[in-house]
């Protein structure tokens, strides 16, 4: 069990404190993110902030890293609807049937993989492509945020070179609101001036507080500047029971779309943790994080959860916000829950424009100056992987970056092998 190896840490002091003050950090931010992925899944809104609860609580205490937090993400979100919307109308109770038991056939066979110990190879994942990775899904980040950031109307699900197009179309036509980037700039002042009392508040808890006021204040003195768009009224706060539809007409109509979204789960996922293991210089163990993240699945299969995996934005916060170890998304969930129950009203004063800005600070430390100098220092075999991983990460499905990175590594091997 993982978590008899992370459990006595609480002796040290400032440790819990430091989780669940994390975990307060990221049960707010995840309120708007839930509701736009579930959005992006054509589930109902409510299932996203589902999707955040049962799997995170149960990833988090039988995966092996300490530091991701699992839950709804924008990759998934999108493969969910393409995958599921030949076979039915959007958020129609078939849909929602149809996408709970892809969750469940997922976590199958991702629990599969880790006990017949399949992880071995993703161990072998050179270094360099982890590296290449970790820079691109910082770019997708900042990329589906760049549209709030700005002000700027721009449809979701769009690729790096279609925002940027986007962006420039809506500058150019001056369809942009000065307001949105004016809150951007105080949300992360606010952050960098509470740098000192982080230990005692997060940052970003702070900036959510800090800039929801500033948001409300130039609405008020600043009316021409236009309002922001806030978070929506949030419905249901338990995640219901619900049964995966095991017939087998409908497990022969969803056995290729599983295949598909287990790799890509679980390669988002082993790319996520094997990131953070190695900037926290933590063990990590992908055996493990197999089963977790297939319990997972399965658990939350059975709590109105589509599926899930490891979440950029969700595992930054996470780290930025000092947790320390895996209590920290148990927290989360925690405070989700309790937000939902007695604070979903004042959730609306929350505008998307400071989500996003913590969004992109979280994205920008990702970015791992120093460890992407010492790829270029190790030579060609190192820093051509990392170069391939992080271009096609902005431009390709993320299973195929990551393979298509991997692939490079062993034939640059290979091909200097047989050259010496």
């Amino acid at each position: 069990m993982p978590f008899f190896r992370w459990l006595p840490e609480y002796r040290t002091p400032g440790t819990i404190r430091a989780d669940v003050l994390a975990g307060l950090t990221g049960a707010i931010v995840v309120m708007p993110q839930g509701i736009a992925f579930a959005l992006l899944a054509g589930m109902p809104p409510q299932y996203g902030l589902y999707a955040a609860m049962v799997p995170c609580l149960i990833a988090a205490l039988f995966g092996s890293s300490r530091l991701m937090v699992t839950g709804p993400a924008n990759a998934i979100s999108l493969t969910t609807m393409a995958l599921i919307g030949p076979l039915a109308q959007a958020e129609s109770s078939q849909y929602v049937t149809y996408v709970l038991t892809l969750s469940f056939l997922v976590g199958a066979l991702q629990l599969i993989l880790g006990l017949s110990k399949a992880g071995k190879w993703v161990e072998k994942v050179p270094h360099s492509v982890i590296v290449g990775f970790t820079v691109g899904a910082a770019i997708l980040i900042i990329n589906s945020q760049l549209g709030t950031l700005l002000g700027v109307a721009i449809p979701r699900g769009q690729n790096v070179f279609e925002t940027m197009f986007a962006v420039g179309i809506g500058l150019q036509n001056h369809q942009w609101q000065i307001s949105a980037p004016a809150l951007v700039l105080f949300t992360l002042l606010a952050i960098w001036m509470w740098g000192p009392l982080n230990r005692f508040i997060p940052a970003m808890l702070a900036a959510v507080v800090l800039g929801s006021i500033a948001a409300a204040l130039i609405e008020i003195y600043l009316p021409t500047l236009g309002a922001f768009k806030r978070v929506q009224d949030i419905p249901g706060a338990f995640p219901p029971f619900s049964i995966p539809d095991l017939s087998p007409e409908t497990l022969q109509k969803l056995f290729s779309a599983a295949l598909i979204m287990t790799l890509l789960a679980s390669t988002e996922a082993m790319a996520i943790a094997r990131a953070i293991s190695l900037k926290t210089k933590d063990q990590f163990n992908a055996n493990q994080e197999f089963i977790g993240q297939g319990l997972a699945n399965v658990f939350g299969s059975f709590f109105s959860a589509y599926p899930a995996s490891g979440s950029f934005n969700r595992t930054g916060v996470n780290l930025a916000s000092g947790a320390k170890t895996p209590l920290s998304a148990i927290c989360a969930v925690l405070f989700l829950l309790i937000l939902l129950i007695f604070l979903a009203p004042l959730a609306k004063h929350i505008p998307y424009v400071v989500i996003a800005t913590l969004l992109l600070v979280v994205a920008w430390k990702l970015i791992d100056l120093k460890q992407i100098r010492h790829e270029f220092s190790l030579g060609y075999r190192a820093w051509v992987p990392m170069l391939v991983t992080g271009i096609l990460t902005i431009t390709i499905p993320l299973e195929w970056a990551i393979l298509t990175g991997i692939f490079s590594s062993i034939l640059i091997e290979r091909t200097t092998k047989k050259k010496s």
